[in-house]
């Protein structure tokens, strides 16, 4: 199974160690899943930590390597011009692109605003969004059907 996180997902497992995001890089290091970001993910991490809690900012890098995340590239502008219809908010349409392109089964975010009160968002990208909690249900559920 394959899972993009967005930067709030990520932030989340890099700072607490008791949420569901922790458990999905934890699951990224035993290799039960594939984990992916963008380099604007990874951008938007290091920046948001930067500013907001500092003290974890080498913790970022670490967790990258430790969880084994890809780092994907991001779409091209002509991409994201072309792809502005699929949400609301211009500024998460690369996160949203990046997703698509890495062809992951889940999307996992805590940006309730833009993902995941409006399921065109979902339907459109032909994704499963949801956030870290609801991925992890999914992968039981999935687990439980084989």
């Amino acid at each position: 199974m394959s899972i993009f996180l967005d930067s709030s997902a990520l932030i989340a497992g890099v700072i607490s160690e008791n949420g569901a995001a922790h458990v999905l890089l934890q699951l990224g290091e035993t290799e039960s899943v594939s984990l992916t970001i963008s380099k604007f993910v990874f951008n938007e991490t290091t920046r948001s930590i930067g500013r907001k809690s500092p003290e974890n900012l080498a913790n970022v890098q670490k967790e990258i390597e430790k969880a084994k995340i890809v780092i994907a590239q991001d779409p091209s502008q002509e991409e994201i011009q072309a792809n502005l219809y699929l949400m609301d908010d211009p500024d998460d349409v690369p996160v949203l692109l990046a997703a698509i392109k890495a062809k992951v089964d889940y999307l996992a975010t805590h940006d309730h605003k833009h993902f995941l009160n409006d399921p065109k968002v979902a339907e459109k990208a032909g994704l499963k969004i949801g956030t870290p909690g609801d991925v992890l249900a999914w992968i039981r559920e999935n687990l439980n059907l084989q």
